[in-house]
């Protein structure tokens, strides 16, 4: 498969989340229309990013609901469960290590690390925190297939070298810093005060 662009998957996941309330509601079928409004697009754009996946819905009758929403399911990865590990204990770390969600999705949290000694043994969401000082070899043991950092920015390179090196494939760092991993490593970076930024853009030039 061609390289999808990052602005597809994301209104993949924006069109799965409409159509699993839908489910939920007993909506059998749905239109590109209806799929453009949520995602803020257009019925165009709607079909172009599921034509990258193959042949959906018939013309006149619109997409089954459940037979689009399970297949964007598999096309997102979302078919089996993801063992993830959290680096960096701290508020951030806490709140996602407890944030039910993403169990939802797949993505179990089997781990958490932390490099200060007092959290180290302490409990948070059912897990014993773990000393960094085990994360490479857990993670070169195949434990984790996403590796979550919430790490200090000054210390998250050496996190991302360790990881990358123990063979982590996958990493979602919320440091608001640049990291550099080798091409065979996918790196998702959210940078919270960037979104914020774009939004005070909106609100700022919204009368220009």
């Amino acid at each position: 498969m061609k390289r999808i662009a990052e602005s597809t998957v994301r209104r993949l996941s924006i069109y799965l989340g409409f159509l699993e309330k839908a489910e939920q509601r007993g909506v059998l079928t749905t239109s590109s229309d209806d799929l453009a409004k949520l995602g803020g697009t257009t019925s165009a754009q709607v079909r172009k990013d599921l034509s990258f996946f193959g042949s959906f819905g018939k013309r006149g009758l619109g997409y089954s609901v459940p037979e689009l929403s399970s297949r964007i399911r598999e096309i997102l990865g979302l078919g089996r469960s993801w063992n993830v590990c959290i680096v960096g204990a701290g508020k951030i770390g806490s709140a996602l290590a407890q944030y039910a969600g993403f169990a939802h999705r797949g993505f179990i949290v089997t781990g958490v690390y932390d490099s200060d000694r007092a959290r180290v043994g302490s409990r948070l969401a059912g897990l014993t925190v773990r000393d960094t000082t085990t994360l490479g070899a857990d993670v070169a043991a195949g434990e984790y297939e996403i590796v979550v950092l919430t790490v200090p920015p000054e210390n998250a390179q050496d996190v991302v070298d360790l990881v990358v090196g123990a063979g982590a494939k996958a990493i979602l760092s919320f440091a608001p810093t640049q990291l550099t991993v080798p091409a065979d490593v996918e790196l998702r970076t959210v940078n919270m005060a960037m979104e914020l930024e774009a939004l005070t853009f909106a609100l700022t030039n919204r009368d220009r």
